[in-house]
């Protein structure tokens, strides 16, 4: 294959990523729920500190991504 071919190819990929990212965050604020502060996110807050791990956030995001993954490599083939 003509490798500039392929670089275009790469190209216009991360190029719609990047836009999905900046739509994302653009207009987070006005989606019904919030990335960060699902429901199942571990939250303590103590006397001297705070700790806090989006367990759940984390899962969702992973399955987003596996998500665009796989339909990226369903198409490429």
């Amino acid at each position: 294959m003509d490798p500039s071919r392929e670089l275009g190819k790469l190209l216009l990929l991360v190029g719609v990523i990047l836009i999905g990212v900046g739509a994302l965050l653009a207009f987070g604020a006005k989606l019904p729920f919030r990335l960060g502060r699902l429901p199942g996110d571990i939250a303590y807050q103590g006397r001297n500190g705070s700790f806090y791990f989006p367990i759940v956030t984390c899962i969702v995001v992973s399955l987003g991504l596996t998500l665009i993954f796989w339909v990226v490599n369903f198409f490429r083939r």
